[in-house]
């Protein structure tokens, strides 16, 4: 049996435990003889992860879930095998359950033609949806589920005491996850999860890539700002709310203004 290094009390993070990257950030929170996993990774490394929970000496029969915090390649690709080999049940917010049931490539972003990406996508059946508000049982604990939308729009958090799982929020060095329309990416809704975040009381965040940091307000409010500035800004296509350059062409354009 493998001695367990929990990154925080109740928390495995798997990389951490393996002592190398095997992919996106999957976390085991378990309580007396439950235990759950949050996010799988990639299709390739589901053997190894699932063999180092067995020799965490984890009954693999008392695997409670499997959450998907949102459908993107990265975090999901791998979802359909360990669902077969734990026989555990999916969970995922309704939004997300079409991409994944349907196994949809655009939408995960698991084909993207321009960048020469070309990934297989499985689908996988999801057991049962979870909303804002509800709350997951672990043995004595409780994880309180956040819809944090913006990077995608069905991105899941997870409040457990003092610990936010974070998703794709925000990570260390203050950026975040994707802005990307192929998968419903929303700039003003990111803004405001990272609001929600920021004016939490909770201490530690536990993200979907890169080390566990503690909350710190002013990494927060930075990137806020720099988010806010995404909105007037051509660079974000379709993301962007609109475009002020365009708004004095047009005033240039109606007084005939030539260029200074």
């Amino acid at each position: 049996m493998l001695s367990r290094k929990p990154i925080l009390p109740n928390v495995i993070e798997l990389n951490f435990q393996a002592g190398q990257i095997l992919g996106c950030n999957v976390y085991l929170v378990f309580d007396q003889k439950e235990w759950l996993l949050i996010d799988i990774g990639f299709e390739e490394t589901v053997e190894e992860i699932v063999e180092l929970i067995r020799k965490l000496d984890f009954p693999l029969s008392r695997c409670k879930m499997l959450i998907a915090t949102h459908a993107d390649i990265d975090h999901i690709q791998g979802m359909a095998k360990a669902k077969a080999l734990l026989k555990a049940p999916v969970y995922a917010h309704q939004r997300a359950v079409k991409p994944l049931e349907d196994g949809d490539r655009l939408r995960t972003l698991a084909h993207i033609e321009a960048q020469n990406i070309d990934l297989a996508m499985p689908a996988v059946k999801i057991d049962s949806t979870i909303e804002d508000g509800d709350i997951i049982e672990v043995g004595k604990l409780k994880l309180e589920v956040w819809l944090t939308p913006g990077h995608t729009d069905s991105q899941l958090s997870f409040r457990m005491g003092n610990i936010l799982f974070s998703g794709d929020n925000i990570y260390r060095d203050g950026c975040v996850g994707a802005i990307d329309a192929h998968h419903g990416s929303d700039i003003p809704s990111f803004i405001k999860s990272l609001e929600r975040i920021r004016n939490s009381d909770v201490e530690w965040l536990c993200p979907s890539h890169g080390p566990v940091f503690r909350k710190d307000n002013k990494l927060l409010d930075a990137t806020i700002k720099r988010l806010t500035g995404y909105l007037q800004m051509a660079d974000w296509g379709t993301c962007a709310t609109h475009w002020p350059l365009m708004e004095e062409w047009e005033n240039e354009v109606a007084e005939g203004k030539l260029p200074s």
